[in-house]
């Protein structure tokens, strides 16, 4: 069983690993978390950690596998979520350094702003009681890395508490007028080709199932998400693996695009 000692152990592996851009096996055995519960634990430890080395507060969350095509991709069949930490969100035009990176992804999607509390009070919400929280919603591209010997056989729990891949976002500029989501198309370029397509239906029906499913489930830890708080939906396009000097833009219809290059 996970102790909150073994987790903060864990914990200082997986950020032992980020700062040397070594590759991720498995954890020792005492270590590796066994369940999505545990993760939960060592992902809470770690970025608390990463926090205290200068990576930022946690400025919110990105959630994974909320769309067929990745669910399929990474072989997990329901949504999973990660911390974002404030250092790691940055504006269109930025030029990101591939080096930082073991082996840098992009992902497509509608982030949303949350303007007021939610409390864990509230739960179960659902794509309407959620909306009212909502303040903007941006076209974003998630940063994924591939931080991992074998991403196939890491297993979910390793990557959850490894912030399932997760590694920053560069977001668009905020719309309050967003319409209706699961209508909006994204479209994925680097380097001027189009390399996927989606629509916000692809993010469970709509995204604000995805922002309803992370409430819900912060809810049951008994927490809630708070004012101000970032959260990436999940990637109406597969994830594409991009190298130094790529180009990429995430087109996201109405709610406009970002563009942002890798040095």
């Amino acid at each position: 069983m996970m102790t909150p000692e073994s987790a903060v152990f864990a914990a200082c592996e997986l950020f032992a690993a980020h700062l040397s851009l070594r590759a991720l096996d498995r954890l020792p055995d005492p270590l590796q978390p066994a369940d999505e519960a545990e993760a939960y634990q060592v992902q809470e430890a770690l970025n608390r950690k990463l926090s205290g080395a200068g990576f930022g507060e946690l400025a919110g969350y990105k959630i994974g596998c909320t769309t067929a095509v990745m669910q399929a991709y990474l072989g997990i069949p329901s949504p999973c979520r990660g911390g974002i930490l404030s250092s790691t969100v940055a504006a269109g035009g930025t030029a990101l350094d591939h080096a930082a990176f073991r082996r840098p992804g992009v992902e497509c999607e509608i982030a949303v702003r949350l303007g007021t509390d939610v409390p864990a009070s509230g739960a179960p919400y659902d794509r309407v009681s959620i909306a009212r929280f909502a303040e903007c919603c941006m076209p974003a591209a998630e940063i994924v890395d591939d931080r991992y010997a074998d991403w196939r056989t890491a297993g979910t729990p390793l990557l959850i508490a490894d912030n399932f891949f997760g590694a920053g976002c560069v977001l668009g500029a905020p719309v309050q007028d967003w319409g209706a989501l699961d209508e909006v198309a994204g479209t994925m370029l680097i380097n001027g080709a189009v390399v996927g397509t989606g629509r916000g239906s692809d993010v469970l029906g709509h995204p604000f199932e995805a922002l309803a499913w992370l409430a819900n489930q912060l809810a049951g830890q008994g927490r809630g998400l708070e004012a101000g708080d970032l959260v990436l939906t999940g990637s109406v396009v597969q994830t594409n693996w991009v190298a130094a000097g790529d180009r990429v833009a995430m087109d996201l219809g109405r709610l406009g695009a970002v563009e942002f290059s890798f040095g």
